[in-house]
């Protein structure tokens, strides 16, 4: 086994620890919520103090990860996110939860960056769609797995149970990438000569080196990139964190019926398989400018339809269909976007995905906030699937018009 695919197994480990820890408490929310008798619209604040935590320190730690190595950088990042999982089990009213999730998401942010900047030292170009691709899967494993693990946790020992198991799992693969893992390929003891050939110039761009910012920010694909995910963050969000309640309320499910939040991320996770092998054989026979433009305007503009049609049709099995089908387009697109930052920032990609995320986390942050003040002053669930449609729409209208071919690596130094 090449040691570019343990690594690859490594940060599936923490995609899937990622998600599992971000979504505990959208699936634990309506007990915790029936618990400490908090409201729909103080709930959204809860929600998204994570989401605005993790945006604004997105691209700090992104930066961070570039300068220094995401060895230490992921270490810490998840040593301080594990900490705030396990103290989110001590809170006991709303003010406490909004402080917890906020440190949370400042620990957690930097994450996908910080693994985009590995998969950029660690992968040559042309398996890096397919490498994303397994990150985002395992991140819907861990989505998948979210209600079916902590659904019968919290039946049986109480919702506090449950954020101390997922930050003693956080706490062990802390210890074991920090032992194993190097921030570059030729630094690790057991890469082979054949191995750094087939990574080639990856391995050898991989100096740790200042971010040149000016030049970042002067890319005009970078900031249509950045856009285009900052709509998309507003449906992804709603997955991430009113979906579990918006089945209860909306669709009519019992709280058992939480269980089929899985679903979505199952497909999902098989979406983003299926993208990551996409992208790489599109953009070798259409060219990466080509493919990966197409791959998320197309996906995108027909998940603005299935949102729409979320909001229309409100049967179990309508509900559970389209939720499914919705969440499988937009990660079937997943693997082409990040590809395409990665692209576009080069050997800086931490840094240049640490700014696309940031965006997502703010659009993220905005519809979750919005959705519940919404709710609480209508009581619908559904109306705020139609402000989520039209943003995903014009997401797609951005992704068409990104030439990832424009990085900063093509970009002169002086222009």
């Amino acid at each position: 086994m090449r040691q570019r695919h343990k690594v690859l197994a490594l940060l599936g480990v923490l995609s899937m620890l990622t998600f599992l820890d971000r979504l505990a408490i959208a699936v634990a929310g309506p007990g915790i919520q029936a618990d400490l008798h908090i409201q729909p619209r103080n709930w959204g604040w809860i929600l998204s103090a994570y989401v605005l935590a993790n945006g604004l320190f997105e691209m700090p730690s992104g930066a961070m990860g570039d300068r220094h190595g995401q060895r230490g950088e992921l270490t810490r990042i998840v040593t301080w996110w594990s900490a705030f999982t396990a103290l989110t089990a001590v809170c006991k009213g709303f003010w406490q939860l909004v402080v917890v999730r906020f440190l949370f998401g400042v620990g957690a942010a930097g994450a996908y960056p910080n693994s985009a900047g590995v998969i950029a030292r660690w992968f040559p170009a042309g398996e890096r769609a397919r490498s994303q691709g397994i990150v985002w899967a395992a991140s819907r494993l861990g989505g998948a797995l979210a209600p079916l693990l902590i659904v019968p946790i919290e039946a049986c020992f109480g919702w506090r149970s449950v954020f101390w198991v997922l930050g003693a799992a956080g706490f062990a693969w802390a210890a074991i990438w920090y032992a194993w893992f190097r921030n570059r390929p030729e630094e690790h003891r057991a890469m082979t000569a054949a191995e750094l050939e087939e990574i080639g110039g990856a391995a050898r761009a991989g100096g740790l080196e200042r971010v040149p910012w000016a030049r970042l920010l002067r890319l005009r694909a970078l900031w249509f990139i950045v856009a285009a995910y900052g709509c998309y963050g507003c449906a992804s969000w709603f997955y991430f964190s009113w979906f579990p309640t918006w089945l209860v309320h909306s669709a009519g499910f019992s709280l058992n019926g939480v269980l089929l939040t899985s679903l979505p991320f199952l497909v999902g996770l098989a979406a983003n398989l299926a993208g990551g092998v996409l992208g790489d054989r599109m953009s070798a026979r259409w060219g990466a400018k080509n493919a990966l433009r197409a791959i998320p305007g197309v996906c995108l503009a027909l998940t603005a339809a299935v949102l729409a049609a979320m909001a229309l049709f409100h049967g179990k099995v309508a509900a559970v269909a389209l939720s499914s089908l919705g969440f499988g387009m937009m990660d079937l697109m997943l693997p082409s976007a990040w590809a395409m930052c990665l692209a576009i920032g080069g050997r800086f990609s931490g840094s240049a995905t640490g700014m696309m995320n940031t965006a997502g986390q703010a659009g993220g942050f905005i519809g979750a906030v919005l959705f519940g003040y919404i709710v609480e002053a209508t009581g619908n669930y559904n109306l705020p699937l139609w402000l989520i449609a039209a943003m995903v729409l014009i997401s797609a209208a951005l992704f068409t018009r990104i030439d990832s071919t424009r990085g900063l690596d093509e970009a002169p130094a002086n222009p």
